[in-house]
């Protein structure tokens, strides 16, 4: 399968937390300034963390939520660089078909509705919707190689889509700041999160570099043993 470089670029408290509100008072600009030396001008961040940064913050809504039921890809405009969000079923509005100046690529499931898919066509937005039930990662990330051209991508998380990706085996480095604090609370999601089987092995890692950056943050860069 033809698909780009996927690193997957967080930061988390030293017990592996990633609440938004939390990392932000824990650590600085050390976050973007290592994004930024990956080299991965295309990066994805799931629905909750878009909902938290970028995202209107009221959802969508359809007059008629019967599933669009069928794969389809609408490419607006080229780019060397995308945002690309993942969202199953459409909740996401957008105040504009850019992030910073960025191209926005939505990806999301058959389940969404066919009124979702127009609004995203009418504000001039990317989208590909692939997957009857869930979204097909596999097969969103060949279009995105194929189609959009996106060769190296950055997977920015929550949890969630960070556990989806690992699942999938589509995950080739894990980039990690290590950020002085402690989170602590009851039920908050992990650096990787959601995977349901509990039978499933530990995915094996081997370390390529750590360096001591910013107040006290270890950036720890690991590729998966596939």
């Amino acid at each position: 399968m033809k698909r780009p470089y996927i690193v997957c670029h967080m930061v988390a408290s030293i017990d592996g937390r990633i609440d938004c509100s939390m990392v932000d008072k824990i650590s600085g600009d050390e976050y973007y300034e290592t994004l930024e030396k990956l080299d991965c001008p295309t990066q994805l961040e799931g629905r909750a963390t878009m909902e938290h940064y970028s995202a209107l913050k009221e959802p969508f809504v359809a007059n008629d939520p019967t599933p669009f039921g069928m794969s389809s890809v609408h490419k607006s405009v080229d780019s060397d660089e995308y945002i690309v969000t993942v969202d199953t079923n459409g909740k996401l509005k957008w105040p504009a078909s850019e992030i910073d100046g960025v191209p926005l690529v939505c990806i999301v499931s058959e389940q969404v509705s066919q009124e979702y898919l127009e609004m995203l066509r009418n504000q001039g937005i990317s989208y590909i919707c692939v997957g009857t039930k869930a979204i097909d990662l596999h097969k969103a990330m060949e279009i995105l190689y194929e189609e959009f051209g996106v060769k190296r991508m950055a997977v920015l998380g929550g949890g969630h889509i960070n556990g989806g990706f690992l699942a999938a085996g589509l995950i080739d480095e894990v980039s990690l700041l290590l950020a002085p604090g402690i989170d602590g609370r009851r039920g908050q999601t992990a650096l990787f999160d959601g995977i349901e089987d509990m039978n499933r092995m530990p995915v094996k890692l081997s370390l390529e570099s750590v360096e001591r950056i910013g107040n006290g943050t270890l950036w720890i860069r690991y590729k998966i043993n596939n």
